[in-house]
């Protein structure tokens, strides 16, 4: 079975890979006599072709020999190459508009598609994401955004540091006054944005205390959801009844946002549950959010302001608080600043891709020996040119025009 390695396509270009070179050495070394692998030759990949080949993996301009493909982002529609089996993350479980015409190609050439988002243990529990090297990296960006806002500190781009250590190193620098931040999310990147939180030695509070007491120091607090959702009815919160019919729940959140002056945003959104606040009340005297780093980047989501995704290369963009039409970054005292990556990994691709390819090694590698693997079925949004039983629900938007 030959396993390939895709060269990323989708611009703006993505340096990471879902394998580094020693990784792959150790695969073909393991499972030899199984699979070999093959590496698409890249000038943007963050490990280098010359990397691979010093490995022993074969580099090639012609990957269409290969059975399995894995990338990570989205495949350009040209690129997809008929009848073979692709893991990369599709983002188009949600019904996003935008990758509409990408899930209907991957119908149209009969493509096994399993995406990485829906790559489950048996408990339910995701085993494969760059979760967490969004959170680090989505956190210090909050941080640089806040200090070229307010012009107190000036710390380096992520991208500008060799690695963690430079970063975490870079933290030292920030100088912030008794803040209030509020945080959502307390899976992979929440953990992630904890990381950055506990470097800068930042104290967490209580959500009742960070909303009715003063600190003389920044704070943060981590928000579950029932900290700022209520059911219409009665007012009341059921964590099971949440998750099953979030339709029935309402937001509470503008209370933190009249707190809280920074929110880092790191937790799923349902499209089905509330958005944390209306993109009307940021022109509240009360509504004192002047940074959101949104994490997660869900366009037309859980968080209003955040009206497109930014990028590495402009990674900030403001908001009138009047009109809620875009500003440029930093270009008014009284606008909220959103930092809105949707690749923020990228910011440190070696080392994200590194961790992420162990998680493909533990879960992924294996299950592709066993030919009715459960966890690979699980996450196989189409095949043979159908979707799936589980995607069906699909259909409409796929087909719609």
């Amino acid at each position: 079975m030959k396993i390939g390695i895709i060269r990323e396509g989708k611009n703006p270009p993505d340096k990471r890979a879902p394998f580094s070179p020693e990784q792959l050495k150790s695969l073909q070394n393991r499972y030899g006599d199984r699979f070999s692998f093959l590496v698409e030759s890249s000038s943007i990949r963050c490990f280098s072709d010359q990397e691979y080949r010093l490995a022993g993996i074969e580099v090639v301009e012609d990957i269409s020999v290969a059975d399995i493909l894995f990338g990570v982002k989205e495949v350009p529609l040209e690129q997809l190459i008929p009848k073979k089996t692709y893991f990369f993350f599709s983002h188009t479980i949600k019904k996003q508009a935008y990758n509409k015409k990408l899930l209907r190609a991957i119908l149209d050439k009969e493509i096994r598609l399993i995406d990485y988002e829906v790559l489950k243990d048996q408990q339910g529990e995701r085993v494969v994401a760059f979760g967490r090297w969004a959170g680090i990296v989505g956190a210090y960006n909050a941080f640089w955004t806040y200090g070229k806002k307010t012009a107190l500190y000036d710390i380096k781009r992520v991208r500008e540091c060799r690695d963690m250590s430079e970063l975490k190193a870079e933290l030292k620098k920030v100088q912030l006054p008794p803040i209030k931040i509020v945080v959502t999310g307390a899976g992979r990147v929440g953990k992630g944005i904890r990381e950055i939180l506990e470097a800068l030695t930042i104290p967490e509070v209580e959500a009742v205390d960070f909303l009715h007491l003063y600190f003389e120091e920044p704070v943060f607090t981590v928000l579950a959801s029932s900290d700022y959702n209520r059911r219409k009815v009665d007012g009341g919160y059921d964590r099971e009844d949440f998750y099953a019919n979030p339709e029935n729940y309402e937001s509470h959140f503008l209370k933190f946002a009249e707190a809280g002056e920074m929110l880092i945003a790191g937790a799923y959104w349902n499209p089905d549950a509330p958005r944390l606040f209306r993109i009307e009340d940021i022109n509240s005297a009360d509504f004192a959010l002047s940074v959101i780093a949104d994490v997660t980047c869900d366009i037309g989501g859980s968080i209003p302001t955040t009206i497109r995704a930014s990028t590495i290369a402009e990674p900030v963009y403001d908001i009138d608080r009047e009109s809620g039409s875009e500003l440029p970054p930093f270009g008014s005292q009284t606008s909220i600043s959103v930092m809105a990556i949707d690749n923020l990994p990228c910011e440190l691709p070696r080392e994200s891709s590194v961790e992420f390819g162990r998680q493909l090694e533990q879960w992924v590698i294996p299950a592709l020996l066993d030919e009715n693997s459960a966890i690979l079925e699980r996450a196989t949004v189409a095949r043979d040119g159908d979707l799936t039983l589980e995607f069906m629900y699909l259909m409409d938007f796929v087909y719609a025009d």
